[in-house]
Order: C-alpha cells, then sequence, then structure tokens
C-alpha cells in the first residue's frame, strides 16, 4: 500500500512540476513571440484556467499521500530531507493558494472587464509565483534525494 501511494505522490508532483516547466519554457515565450496582448492574455490565461485546476487536485493528492506516508513515521527519526521537503512543500501549496486566489482571480477579472494593462500586471504576477514555485520544486526533490 505505501509503495501505491508513494507512487501518487510522485506523480502528482511529475504533473505538476512538469506544467510549471512547459508554461515557463514554452508556453508562454512562444505566445509573447508570437501573439499581441489582446490575443495572448486570453490565451494565456485559458491554458491557466485549466492547468491550475489540475494543480489544485495535485495539490490535494499530494497533501493527502504525503500526510499518510507520514502518519506511521516517527519524525525526530526521520531524515533531514524529509522535514525540509515537507516545509518546502507546505509553501508551494500556500504559494499556490496565494496565486489562485489573488493574481489569477484578479487576472481574470480584470480580463472580463476588457482591462489588458491590469490583466498583463496580474499575469506577470503570475508568472513570478511560478518561478519560485519551480524552484522551490526543486529543492524539495533534491532535499529528500540528497539530504538523508
Amino acid at each position: 500500500m505505501y509503495e501505491t501511494i508513494k507512487f501518487a505522490h510522485l506523480a502528482a508532483a511529475i504533473v505538476w512540476m512538469g506544467g510549471m516547466a512547459l508554461m515557463i519554457w514554452v508556453i508562454r515565450p512562444v505566445a509573447i513571440a508570437q501573439l499581441e496582448p489582446v490575443q495572448r492574455l486570453p490565451l494565456l490565461a485559458g491554458i491557466l484556467t485549466r492547468f491550475l485546476k489540475i494543480v489544485g487536485l495535485c495539490v490535494v493528492l499530494l497533501l493527502a499521500s504525503g500526510g499518510l506516508m507520514l502518519m506511521g513515521v516517527d519524525m525526530r527519526l526521520a531524515p533531514k530531507g524529509w522535514h525540509a521537503m515537507l516545509g518546502i512543500g507546505l509553501l508551494m501549496c500556500l504559494i499556490f493558494g496565494h496565486l489562485y486566489f489573488g493574481p489569477f482571480r484578479k487576472l481574470k477579472l480584470a480580463l472580463g472587464q476588457n482591462d489588458l494593462p491590469s490583466g498583463g500586471a496580474q499575469l506577470a504576477k503570475v508568472h513570478r509565483l511560478v518561478l519560485i514555485n519551480f524552484g522551490l520544486s526543486w529543492l524539495a526533490v533534491g532535499s529528500v534525494v540528497i539530504w538523508r
């Protein structure tokens, strides 16, 4: 059972991290290079709407699977990397919540009012938060693999 839970945990992390990589290195640069803001902002907001729903499911799965895996562990004896991953993972979830209910919500409101400058500013905030979470995700993976 533990291995199945661990697989679900890893799968959720891979989907989240892979999606961030795709957004950062592929979708956003191509959209910026090929589309004007009037086309780019609604497209990126639409992609983010779908992606953030998936990330929300991943966050729930990560919290549930991580909690289940840690329930049977005496954390005083757990490797330091586990503690680091737990802290970083919780921080990432909080950042995701802020991103979703803050700048992303404001982005959708701005686009609903056809306010492209405000929408662009909110999209820039989303981008910064995704960059932070992407970096943190690699710190979490690195800490649990390296810091034993």
